[in-house]
């Protein structure tokens, strides 16, 4: 068993391209192994802004012999037959001859020597980069390959050996280039382990993971050093440990005069802008000072002053807009919003905001506290901000910066809070609105993507969702039931069938991920009425608790095998069974007793569903279990009387009456 070793050396390959290029390689060299019958025992990638490497341990250097059978004519076909059959073999393979049923036929065993493993690598892996799939790729030169950079050199070893081959003219070889501006020259390496202690050496850090840890632990030192903390952001750490091949961690500060700009705003330019990480007092509240990671050692004052006059300009066109920006009111910026389209079947922005005032004013009506006027006046200003100089050039603010702007100018505090947080949640890790002029004016804006885009048919299909309308739908039932909110969305807000089943997926998918089973959702919405979101989760939860337990269990099963019998009986008999039980005909106890205890439950089925007491309603209907268990052992449905046959089989179909008016029972799985 050997150690294989690849490195793909280019010019900068973009932060965001080098996780799912890893992922790729690794996705396309396995398939290039499976197919060569080639097992390994690990196999794992890693990446700079300069590298793309993989590393494979315990892969043979023989590929295994393979044994083939292949069968051939009949000894009766004609000899021209044979003699062909005969030719496709490799020479000297013997025949045998084998009987079957249809006669006797010809056999060859074609025994294949396996090739050494890195003929097979040579033979597969220039596929795999000629076609490895980059988002983005360019051609350069005068080659015909395509890569996201210019590809520069290529490191292939088997057990320290080369594996020879070469791509558009750039061959494999045992040499790469440290850092870029750190080291000098091709360092030649003979395994992974020379290789990565190499790179070390040469300026590399080779393991992002690597990477991301040193600049978090020295970034957070510097911060606590200054009394500061850092303000921590995943995706951000990961962009930049995939700009720097050596994270030099530093800090600087911005003049005080920045500081009345709105924090986000200030961060929005320092993480989007520059790659830098914000910092806060002790107090919570955003301080002059920022954390950056130069990819090279050297005058650190020095480096650190460019950047600091970097971020001074950037900073001075924040502060330039938002100075330029309060000199007006938000109902300045309104107007412009007819001149913005927001489709060309729903109209322009000024159009939504149209709609979404009426909504948000009757959605004040379903949402305890909330101040229908209020709610109209967030929604009016609530897209004003996005003609604004700030959100221009930070388009991430949008609906910040309106929040900051209604205040500025003496809006009630409710509405101000409103215009910031309608676009909220956007995700599910996104905090859910609360205040009630929020939580209305944030439902109107989903409700009126939903509602608009499904009128004009523009519905998600498959994996497309251009207009988010799956985001705004998890949105929509987040804000209700995060907040309690009695609604009925096909009764109350006019939703379509179609629209309801699209609600029905996504609620699937967003209580799974809380543990509720799908076709307990299925069981519920089936019944009708399932657009109060709160009373249907509800039920579900209570349904979901009752089959945990025995009495659930036994009755589901009961509930099956009483349906079962009188499907079977209906579709032989051409009739249906579901018309009232005759007491009279009832003669064995069991039955006598089943019908009562139907009868009793249903009735506080019914009760408690009004009522909305959904465990109530599960415990009478968990009262059945013992005369339906008693009936099935004790009485044969099929009796040879015709009458009490059929009376047994309606018995059968009020037991499925009386469980469906909880849930629908076919639905439930198990």
């Amino acid at each position: 068993m050997a150690e294989f070793l690849l490195e793909l050396f280019s010019e900068e390959i973009p932060a965001r391209m080098q996780a799912r290029a890893e992922t790729d390689l690794a996705r396309l060299v396995e398939a290039g192994l499976k197919d060569a019958g080639l097992s390994f025992d690990s196999l794992k990638t890693y990446s700079t802004p300069r590298r793309l490497t993989l590393v494979i341990d315990g892969l043979p250097l023989q590929q295994p012999d393979v044994s083939e059978e292949r069968r051939g004519p009949s000894v009766s076909a004609p000899e021209q037959a044979v003699e062909g059959f005969k030719r496709s073999l490799p020479e000297g393979t013997a025949l045998e001859e084998r009987e079957e049923k249809k006669g006797i036929f010809y056999y060859a065993k074609i025994e294949k020597k396996g090739g050494k493993a890195s003929d097979a690598l040579a033979a597969f892996l220039p596929n795999v980069i000629e076609t490895f799939p980059w988002p983005k790729s360019m051609r350069w030169g005068a080659g015909k390959m395509r890569w996201v950079r210019p590809l520069q050199s290529i490191i292939c070893l088997l057990d320290g050996d080369l594996v020879d081959f070469d791509v558009d003219g750039v061959v494999s070889g045992n040499a790469t280039r440290g850092h870029r501006f750190m080291s000098e020259g091709e360092i030649a390496v003979k395994d992974f382990a020379d290789y990565r202690a190499r790179l070390l050496a040469a300026h590399v850090v080779l393991d992002p993971a690597e990477r991301r840890e040193k600049i978090l632990t020295k970034a957070k030192a510097l911060a606590d050093a200054e009394g500061l903390q850092m303000v921590e952001d995943d995706a951000l750490l990961g962009e930049v440990a995939g700009l720097v091949e050596w994270p030099v961690v530093l800090m600087g500060s911005f003049d005080d005069r920045f500081m009345d700009v709105p924090s986000e705003a200030l961060v929005s330019e320092m993480k989007h802008h520059q790659k830098y990480f914000a910092t806060r007092d002790a107090s919570g509240d955003l301080a002059p000072n920022f954390i950056f990671v130069a990819n090279i050692e050297g005058d650190a004052s020095a480096i650190t002053r460019g950047n600091e006059r970097v971020l001074s300009a950037r900073l001075s066109d924040a502060k330039f807009f938002w100075d330029q920006d309060r000199a007006k009111r938000l109902d300045d910026f309104i107007p412009a919003l007819e001149d913005i389209v927001f489709h060309k079947q729903l109209g322009t922005v000024a159009d939504r905001v149209a709609r979404m005032e009426k909504l948000a004013s009757e959605l004040a009506a379903y949402i305890p506290g909330c101040d229908a006027d209020k709610a109209k006046r967030a929604a009016q200003l609530s897209k004003a901000d996005l003609v604004s100089g700030m959100v221009g050039e930070f388009p991430d603010l949008q609906g910040t910066m309106g929040r900051y702007y209604a205040a500025a100018q003496g809006e009630d505090a409710a509405v101000a809070v409103a215009i910031g947080e309608h676009y909220s949640p956007q995700g599910p890790n996104d905090a859910c609105p609360t205040a009630p002029e929020s939580v209305a004016v944030a439902l109107a804006e989903k409700i009126d993507s939903l509602v608009g885009f499904f009128a004009i048919n523009e519905k998600p299909t498959g994996s497309k969702d251009p207009f988010a309308l799956r985001r705004a739908a998890l949105g929509v039932i987040r804000l209700i039931t995060e907040n309690d909110l009695r609604v009925g969305l096909q009764s109350n807000l006019g939703f379509s069938d179609d629209l309801m089943a699209f609600f029905a997926d996504r609620l699937k998918v967003q209580q799974k991920e809380k543990g509720t089973r799908h076709d307990l959702i299925d069981a519920v919405f089936s019944l009708g009425g399932g657009d109060d979101l709160v009373r249907l989760l509800a039920r579900v939860s209570a349904l979901q608790a009752f089959l945990a337990t025995d009495d659930g269990e036994n009755l589901l099963a009961g509930y099956k095998r009483a349906s079962n019998i009188v499907r079977i009986e209906e579709k032989k008999d051409q009739i249906q069974y579901d018309g009232a039980v005759d007491p009279e005909l009832l003669s064995a106890a069991e039955e006598k007793l089943l019908h009562d205890a139907i009868e009793l439950a249903q009735a506080a089925v019914n009760t408690a569903v009004a009522d909305e007491r959904f465990e109530d309603a599960m415990a009478a209907i968990a009262a059945l279990r013992a005369p339906i268990d008693a009936f099935f052992e004790n009485v044969t449905v099929n009796a040879e009387d015709a009458d009490t046959r059929a009376n047994r089989l309606r018995l059968l179909s009020a037991i499925r009456g009386s469980l469906n008016a909880v849930a629908d029972f076919s639905k439930i799985e198990g």
